[in-house]
């Protein structure tokens, strides 16, 4: 009998540490996806605000004033929209392949080289990408009007919001998705280089609903991915670059599903 009472202490310990073990791997859990999604939604908020910014002083309305900042140049663009000196250097010259190409660019630098700098670089890195992001996105106000944009704005958010939540909390597993949603993603940006060329409408709607099953698809993979990259036993230094990693991931689906519905849903100038 003595026995038995020490063998059943000894399972409730157990099950008692088990308990408190997991709520700390929760609530590290937690505090690990908290940041990620903070650091996305900051990145946000930078690339929107420097695009409004840099849309504001590309575009004006007096062609008078467009003519003397642009040196006698005049640039309409559409009613009442003339573009600036800045307006034509970012939109009618070269140097527009330069800011179309920058946060590529910047992609690819924090990926690679991540692992070989401190958290509070790759930190700067990433609100540097998102700055250069906001430069490039800076053109849709050009194409689209501002009502619309807010409207597939907050569409792009409710959706991301419910794609994310389902990738985050199902038990399936969802890595099966991977191998098809990468073979969709080079789909689109061969079909997008080509359209560059040939400039099809039809091409171009097809593109468009494509990305929204692919980026919506890559919004519930990739959180799910991102929760399972988190290790209890990781270092600050370590769970900080996934943190930001995992914020990159999340905003570039978020800014791919927003264009690919805007450019459904968007009402042009």
């Amino acid at each position: 009998m003595s026995t038995f009472d020490r063998n059943s202490y000894a399972r409730a310990q157990g099950y008692a540490a088990g308990r408190a073990e997991a709520g700390v791997i929760d609530q590290g859990l937690r505090s690990y996806m908290l940041k990620v999604y903070n650091l996305m939604a900051v990145g946000l908020v930078v690339t929107g605000l420097v695009a409004l910014g840099t849309a504001y002083f590309a575009v004006t309305g007096d062609p008078s004033a467009a003519a003397q900042m642009a040196g006698g140049q005049v640039a309409q663009i559409g009613q009442n929209m003339y573009l600036t000196s800045l307006g034509l250097a970012l939109y009618a010259s070269p140097l527009k392949w330069l800011v179309m190409l920058a946060p590529l660019g910047m992609v690819f630098f924090l990926s690679f080289r991540v692992h070989k700098m401190s958290t509070a670089s790759a930190q700067t890195a990433f609100w540097v990408f998102a700055a250069l992001m906001g430069l490039s996105l800076s053109s849709i106000f050009l194409v689209f009007t501002g009502a619309s944009i807010a409207r597939v704005f907050f569409i792009t958010a409710a959706s991301f919001g419910a794609l994310s939540l389902y990738g985050y909390t199902t038990k399936k597993d969802l890595s099966g998705w991977g191998s098809f949603l990468f073979m969709g993603l080079i789909g689109i940006i061969i079909a997008s280089l080509v359209n560059l060329f040939i400039a099809s409408s039809a091409l171009q709607f097809a593109i468009s609903v494509i990305g929204v099953l692919v980026f919506a698809g890559l919004t519930a993979y990739d959180t799910q991915q991102i929760k399972e990259m988190y290790y209890a036993g990781d270092s600050g230094e370590v769970a900080g670059k996934k943190a930001i990693m995992g914020a990159l991931r999340l905003y570039l689906d978020f800014i791919n599903l927003f264009m690919m519905l805007l450019q459904l849903f968007g009402n042009r100038n």
